[in-house]
């Protein structure tokens, strides 16, 4: 039996210059499609939420990609000033979100064309 798509299929908007979303199990590129429709438990208890944009997602102009504020920026995520704490955090942050061990974010991007918002 054919796979069923959901009758509302999440729509999220990528930062333009985003990169294209790895394959499953290759490693994050910052994509961030991931973040955009839903945030992780780490995302949940910073955003206080369980649906829509994670709150601690932050995209670099720099590096032109997205990365967790939870480990590029804890003390702006979270308010935290104390350096040894910010440092805490951070490492925190990359084991709970499993950073390095590859994309595990079963989701399809699609681009949008300008006909499919009328």
């Amino acid at each position: 039996m054919p796979e069923q798509l959901p009758a509302h299929p999440t729509v999220v908007w990528l930062h333009p210059a985003a990169p294209a979303k790895p394959a499953e199990g290759a490693p994050c590129n910052g994509c961030g499609l991931c973040c955009l429709a839903e945030p992780c438990p780490l995302g949940m208890l910073v955003s206080r939420r369980r649906k829509g944009v994670c709150t601690a997602l932050r995209w670099s102009d720099a590096d032109q990609r997205y990365w967790c504020g939870m480990v590029a920026d804890p003390g702006g995520v979270t308010g935290l000033s104390h350096p040894w704490a910010v440092r805490a955090l951070s490492a925190l942050a990359r084991r709970w979100i499993a950073s390095g061990v590859g994309c595990d974010a079963r989701l399809d991007a699609q681009a949008s064309h300008p006909t499919d918002s009328l």
